[in-house]
């Protein structure tokens, strides 16, 4: 399996270059020459298998044998076993053919574990095959932090800086990535929102100089790795609904994409997904794109669900490549033209295109409170801020053939945000045992990639 960038300018690699690479050498973002695709016998036999086990051979399509399939097995097995679900990712039904997809029992009580854990074995691996260490900078808008911390804290050979938007992350979220106790994790409060840090980053790897002085690797989701991993569960939840044999439609919350994009490529591996409603916050930058057909930032607004307060997506870069006729040129100057612009106008038979799969919502503060009220009073399930976005969005989604059923991504676990959950007038969760306690480490720094340079440089 070789991988190419969406902007056409680089070589295509193996899948541990494209791992170790993060972002391809032209800026853009590594997709594979072909999209594998399992028959419909193939996905009906993952019903009843362990989660490990169909991760590691949905994975093993994209490594192809780069890593030999028992030591996938393996890293898939333990990324999986530091999770208090049997399932892994267990749906629970709220209601007749509405349900969620729990993607929260991970170490750090979200989304980003069932990647992130993975993705640290696969690198892990990968470094100690070619005698390597390696930089890993991310940032975070508040889970996507704590996920790798837990993940990569005492792992040889790596050095782990997370930058998070000061003062934009919740209590708890803030803490899983700062008080990891960890030497070999370092985490920097940036003077400005989550857009100004994911920025940061990429310019830190568009220095080709820098990156390979300090050895840089990169751990979001434009690793293609973090995309294999997420499509993992869209099959598993589809399976045990009835699929390949019945459609499912699912609902994402999203802030940068990764996830909703990994929904797009299991359809494309050929699972039945008959709709994908795309649920943002006020931050409704791809909601708008989705259906004006222009991708505009606009201001980034702080709300009760953080990790989607987020105004450039940088998946979205991957999906226009898809949507474009996987024509690296036509995506390459779009993403130029925004740098200048600030703006991608999709041509009307992209825009068309994409409303077949895709429906995009905006929810408001005021109705994402609504819906955790709502769940907990019709359901007693409390939600999280990100998961009641979902679900008011799939409220709003235009109807759907009523035998299919719709499935919503539930992100986090609600005791990571009890100031919401509070602010909405519901009873808290209990936090992680001694979390509060934990002693933690930040370092401050100004929204500058040369202030961040210095910093790497310094600890490298």
């Amino acid at each position: 399996m070789r991988f190419i960038s969406t902007r056409g300018r680089a070589e295509p690699v193996g899948f541990v270059d494209a791992l170790l690479a993060g972002l391809a050498e032209d800026g853009g973002l590594y997709a594979p020459v072909a999209w594998p695709h399992l028959q419909p016998e193939t996905i009906a036999g993952f019903a009843g298998r362990p989660y490990a086990e169909v991760a590691a051979e949905i994975l093993g399509l994209f490594t192809d044998g780069e890593i030999e399939p028992a030591r996938l097995r393996a890293i898939c097995e333990q990324a999986y076993g530091a999770f208090d679900h049997p399932a892994v990712a267990p749906l629970r039904q709220l209601a007749p053919g509405r349900f969620l997809l729990e993607l929260f029992h991970g170490p750090t009580l979200a989304f980003k574990d069932v990647a992130m854990r993975v993705l640290g074995g696969l690198i892990e691996h990968a470094l100690a095959a070619r005698g390597r260490t390696a930089t890993i900078v991310t940032a975070t808008s508040g889970d996507t932090g704590g996920a790798a911390a837990a993940a990569f804290a005492r792992m040889s050979g790596v050095r782990l800086i997370v930058l998070y938007p000061e003062g934009r992350v919740s209590d708890v979220q803030r803490r899983f990535m700062t008080a990891t106790g960890a030497d070999n994790v370092r985490c920097i409060a940036i003077d400005g929102d989550f857009d100004a840090c994911q920025g940061i980053l990429k310019s830190l790897f568009a220095d080709h100089a820098f990156a390979a002085e300090t050895g840089l690797a990169a751990v979001n989701s434009i690793n293609f790795a973090r995309i294999a991993a997420q499509c993992v569960y869209y099959f598993t939840a589809a399976v045990a609904l009835g699929a390949p044999h019945r459609q499912v439609a699912f609902t994402v919350p999203t802030g940068n994409f990764g996830d909703a994009f990994a929904g797009w490529a299991a359809r494309r591996m050929g699972l039945p997904i008959a709709r994908l409603v795309a649920a943002t916050n006020a931050n409704d930058i791809i909601a708008r794109a989705l259906t004006e057909g222009v991708y505009r930032p606009g201001p980034a607004i702080a709300t009760q669900s953080p990790a989607m307060d987020i105004q450039a997506a940088s998946n979205f870069e991957r999906l226009h490549f898809e949507y474009a006729g996987r024509d690296n040129l036509e995506t390459a100057a779009a993403f130029a033209g925004f740098a200048r612009s600030r703006e991608i106008r999709l041509p009307d038979a992209m825009r068309e295109a994409l409303a077949e799969l895709f429906e995009g919502r905006s929810v408001s503060p005021a109705a994402t409170d609504e819906a955790m009220r709502r769940a907990w009073a019709e359901t007693r399930v409390l939600v999280d801020p990100h998961t009641a976005v979902g679900l008011a969005a799939a409220d709003a989604a235009a109807p759907l053939d009523p035998r299919i059923p719709m499935v919503v991504l539930a992100t986090a676990d609600p005791a990571k945000f009890p100031e919401a959950i509070a602010a909405a007038g519901l009873p808290s969760r209990i936090l992680p045992e001694g979390l509060p306690g934990r002693l933690e480490r930040i370092d401050f720094l100004p929204a500058k990639a040369s202030a961040v340079k210095t910093y790497v440089r310094a600890w490298s």
